[in-house]
């Protein structure tokens, strides 16, 4: 092979042949494919030096074995020898295992019951640790079923989001979870509707409630208002605050008791927890709008139920009273949940809802004020809007136009004052004996002059008895001229307004009083076919008279006002035309009053106000006053029905004479109890007072006229007989009791009445008794009679408020 070819050549093959022995069998490729890109016959030297290698090592593997053998034989020899050995040791092994089976297997068995055991409790172990995790969510559940069935549905609200957010998730792949899961929105909704359900039940308690809230707040700013009034009064701006506010004065001295009584709010009178519960049921479940918006829909409907008067609303200041007191209970309800909660009303809101109110409110009483014809109650309707507005703008209410409302009012309440004083100078009229008005002494002179402002050089030298020029009919018209001033001035108070305004209203509606109002009844009176020539006369002397007293009436109304008539823009009374035309048209007409005849009597009654007991029969003037009467209407009864004969009277024109004189009566007897000048009266008074009320009613009872049905006359009498019965019998605690009942026996007893008349008793008891309070009956009666007093008192701060 080294013949064969080049030394080259073989050095070559020696290298593959030990890269060939020295490498990877799978890297023998690229060597191999390096012998076929040689020489041809490269191929054929290689196969040689291939085979010649390959002897080489089959002669190295023998020598090795050769080396070797004799140790192979020597080894198997051994091992033939250890076999029998191996079988005696397998034999012994095979019965050792066979004996360590039986005994292990009880081991096995006891072993198997301990991993049977463990597995229990790991599985128990994992059943507790899912349990605990169960347990909260069941008790949370359970928590929220408490929740509902005791009505606390937003703990349970935040309970559910607990429950959805919290404890659900952590063991939601239980099916137990998945059902609480889908309860959750049905609950909820359940929840909204009991809310809402609430929310209504609240809406229909505070309309219930309403006419209690306004009452109690108008109440408390009738208080402001009445001390407002008593401070006007106690600062003497002029001297008849006392006659003008006499009622008002009575009610602050109750109010004085009552401030210590704890004052009553909105928030004391309703439950307000179902609308923040709801409002709060509602945020939380993102559905606040929907809650805002139903709340606000219906009160806007309750405030058009609220603003729908009753038909008969202007018969009764109660009507308006009720009516203003649901108003303002609904608006003190609105600015309490306007502060009370975050944007469940807003301010604009109760503003557009006031602003609606006020529209409706101004229309209302517009439209009902034109039917009242009663000034009374007319100047109680002002007095209740100026309480109202001063209510609702406390609670920061434009109240302007119920102001400017007021004015429309006071044109409405002069009228109603013009109607009534045209009453009151045609009862004058009637009453007047037309006869100069006798004085037998300075005591009675200086009565007539008090009361109206008399000056006669001539008559004042004359000795006493003498006789003034004008009739009776002169100083009762100055003086109701003066009423009607003070009635007239009643209107203004608490209006704000400036004293010149005061005063040029005064003098405006005393112009319209004077020629319209007097100048129409002297206009009628001198109509009447049966006033005579006398009567003509002495109405021409009294309306001279009263023309003169009319500057008198201006100093009248500057004393009040205290604006000079020299001020520019004054207006002047007019009442030169008014009396002038009287006079000519006196000329010829005629006219008599039989009231006067009574007033007459009246006038000489000289009652002992301080008498211990009663003389036990009638006064005399009473009995002569009745005894007048009597033969009076006699001969009314039989005198021919005549018109050319002016004293006749018959049929229904005696009728409505002798109920006009028994009511005339009695309101004078009442006058008389009630008169502000009468300080103090004993039980004895009374007791000779209903001995006189008695006559009274004996004399209506005899028919002194016939024709009259039942004891239609006695009930003219009504009123005093009640009043004194009250008293006589001291049956306060009945006349309490049943106040306001239709079926109350003193029915007709007015508190303000009672009230007035025991105070006089009171004080008459004080001043007679100095030392009573050392004795115990006086002590008790004198107790008695306090308490009787605040009771009364409670009712007529009731009927005012």
């Amino acid at each position: 092979m080294a013949d064969g070819g080049s030394p080259d050549c073989v050095t070559e093959h020696e290298r593959i042949l030990q890269e060939i022995e020295s490498t990877d069998t799978a890297c023998v490729g690229p060597t191999l494919r390096s012998i076929y890109d040689d020489q041809s016959n490269a191929h054929k030297r290689f196969m040689e030096k291939l085979d010649v290698r390959i002897k080489n090592h089959d002669r190295e593997i023998e020598k090795m074995c050769n080396f070797h053998h004799q140790g192979f034989v020597d080894a198997i020899t051994e091992l033939l020898k250890v076999r029998a050995d191996a079988e005696k040791l397998m034999g012994q092994v095979t019965d050792t295992n066979y004996r360590l089976q039986e005994a292990g297997r009880e081991v096995t068995a006891q072993t198997e019951e301990v991993i049977r055991c463990r597995v229990q409790q790991r599985n128990m172990a994992v059943t507790v640790e899912k349990l605990q995790l169960c347990i909260p969510v069941l008790e949370m559940y359970s928590k929220l079923k408490e929740q509902l069935v005791c009505r606390r549905h937003y703990a349970a609200l935040k309970t559910m989001e607990q429950l959805e957010k919290v404890y659900i998730p952590r063991v939601g792949q239980y099916r137990f979870c998945q059902i609480m899961a889908e309860n959750l929105p049905r609950l909820r909704g359940e929840v909204k509707e009991i809310s809402m359900s609430d929310l209504k039940d609240f809406l229909e308690s505070i309309r219930k409630h309403s006419d209690k809230i306004g009452e109690t707040a108008m109440r408390q700013q009738h208080r402001t208002f009445s001390g407002a009034i008593t401070k006007q009064a106690s600062g003497g701006r002029h001297p008849l605050n006392t006659h003008t506010h006499n009622d008002v004065t009575m009610e602050d001295d109750t109010g004085e008791e009552e401030e210590a009584d704890e004052i009553l709010t909105a928030q004391d009178l309703v439950d307000f927890s179902p609308v923040y519960r709801c409002l709060h049921i509602y945020t939380v479940l993102g559905d606040r709008e929907t809650f805002e918006s139903y709340y606000r829909k219906q009160r806007k409907k309750q405030a058009r139920l609220v603003l729908q008067p009753q038909a008969n609303m202007y018969e009764t200041v109660e009507g308006y009273r009720r009516y203003f007191n649901q108003i303002v209970g609904f608006f003190v309800v609105e600015d309490h949940v306007l502060h009370a909660t975050r944007g469940l009303v807003t301010r604009a809101f109760t503003d557009e809802l006031w602003n609606m109110a006020l529209s409706k409110i101004i229309a209302v009483l517009r439209t009902h004020s034109s039917y009242c014809d009663d000034p009374d109650l007319v100047l109680e309707l002002k007095n209740l809007i100026v309480i109202f507005a001063d209510t609702l703008q406390a609670y920061g209410f434009p109240v302007t136009r119920l102001f400017e409302l007021l004015f429309e009012v006071r044109d409405q309440y002069n009228e109603t004052l013009l109607k009534k004083w045209a009453l009151v100078f045609r009862d004058i009229f009637e009453l007047d004996n037309y006869s100069p008005i006798p004085v037998d002494t300075e005591e009675e002179y200086r009565l007539v002059v008090s009361r109206f402002p008399f000056h006669d050089v001539e008559i004042d030298q004359q000795d006493f008895p003498k006789k003034l020029p004008m009739s009776q009919s002169v100083p009762q018209i100055y003086t109701q001229v003066k009423e009607f001033i003070y009635a007239s001035l009643k209107f203004s108070e608490s209006l704000h307004r400036s004293s010149t305004e005061i005063d040029d209203m005064l003098r405006k509606s005393t112009n319209l009083l004077l020629t319209r109002t007097l100048s129409c009844c002297l206009q009628n009176l001198i109509k009447k076919p049966h006033i005579g020539l006398t009567e003509l006369v002495q109405i021409i002397i009294n309306t001279t008279h009263l023309e003169q007293g009319c500057r008198y009436l201006e100093e009248f109304i500057t004393n009040i006002t205290v604006i000079s008539p020299e001020t520019v823009h004054t207006t002047r009374l007019y009442g030169l035309s008014t009396f002038k035309d009287a006079r000519h048209a006196a000329e010829g007409e005629i006219y008599t009053k039989l009231n006067q005849k009574i007033d007459e009597f009246v006038q000489l009654a000289d009652y002992e106000w301080s008498m211990a007991e009663s003389d036990g029969r009638a006064s005399g003037y009473l009995m002569d006053l009745i005894n007048f009467l009597r033969s009076t209407f006699q001969v009314f009864t039989h005198l021919p029905n005549n018109n050319n004969d002016h004293a006749s009277m018959s049929g229904k024109v005696a009728q409505t004479a002798c109920m006009s004189a028994c009511k005339h009566l009695s309101t004078s007897l009442m006058q008389m109890l009630l008169d502000t000048e009468l300080k103090q009266i004993s039980m004895g008074a009374i007791q000779q007072f209903n001995l006189d009320v008695i006559q009274c009613e004996l004399f209506a009872s005899s028919e002194p006229v016939p024709g009259f049905q039942g004891d239609t006359l006695q009930l003219a009498f009504i009123d005093l007989r009640q009043l004194l019965d009250l008293f006589m019998v001291w049956d306060w605690s009945t006349y309490l009791a049943d106040y306001g009942q239709p079926t109350s026996k003193y029915l007709r007893v007015n508190p303000v009445i009672a009230l007035a008349l025991l105070e006089k008793m009171k004080d008459s008891n004080k001043k007679n008794n100095i030392f009573s309070q050392f004795r115990k009956n006086d002590r008790d009666k004198q107790k008695l009679i306090e308490t009787v007093v605040k009771q009364l008192r409670s009712l007529v701060n009731g009927m005012s408020s």
